[in-house]
């Protein structure tokens, strides 16, 4: 049995999200006595409670509803669902899901300890979905943005090497030396790299790739 809170003040605010009254009603029932957990209409909802979107799979309409909720400024977003499949996970995690667990497995601790850890914003998984979700990532990587030649940081090969000998300290002639490309070429990619990514200057793109670890 859970503790009842007396601080309804540090409780983190949860909206069920789902088209089935009889979940939300015994997803609800779930909840409410949970220590720190307070279930509240989507008018409550602010952008720092987490939306449990409850839904038999992940489908068009699945996506939506979560797309929906982070279009309004909700951030945290967990799914409780029936049925899952490797495109279910992904089309998921593509939308914006922090946290998913199955149906199966949805005990009143369960779905509580979900909740609360994408409150804290560190999701869950699952460990079979993780390792499902991990082959799908790569797959994706191989199959679709290597032949490319893109990585998931949404830049190429070509502009990392750039950007890693404007770290070292050579300018744009001597990078252009160094990977046999003209000063001109060097001064476009720099240039698309900074306003791809809506970065003031040269100095402000080697910096953010400092700083997101990519070089």
């Amino acid at each position: 049995m859970y503790v009842v809170s007396d601080r309804p003040q540090e409780r983190t605010h949860v909206f069920i999200s789902t088209d089935d009254p009889l979940s939300r009603a015994g997803t609800a029932s779930q909840l409410r006595s949970a220590a720190g957990i307070r279930v509240v209409d989507e008018a409550e909802l602010g952008t720092d409670g987490v939306a449990l979107v409850v839904a038999d799979e992940v489908d068009a309409e699945t996506a939506r509803t979560i797309r929906a909720l982070r279009r309004r400024g909700v951030e945290r977003v967990a799914l409780l669902v029936t049925r899952l499949d490797d495109k279910g996970l992904l089309l998921a995690v593509e939308a914006g899901v922090s946290g998913v667990l199955r149906r199966s497995q949805a005990t009143g601790q369960n779905i509580c300890s979900a909740i609360r850890a994408v409150a804290n914003g560190e999701g869950m998984l699952p460990p079979d979905m993780l390792g499902r979700l991990l082959d799908q990532v790569g797959q994706l990587q191989r199959q679709v943005l290597a032949p490319r030649g893109l990585t998931f940081n949404g830049l190429t090969e070509r502009e990392l090497s750039v950007l890693r000998l404007l770290a070292d300290g050579l300018d744009t002639a001597e990078v252009g030396q160094r990977l046999f490309y003209s000063e001109r070429t060097v001064k476009n990619i720099v240039h698309d790299v900074t306003s791809r990514l809506e970065l003031r200057n040269r100095t402000h793109a080697v910096a953010y790739a400092i700083k997101q670890g990519l070089i």
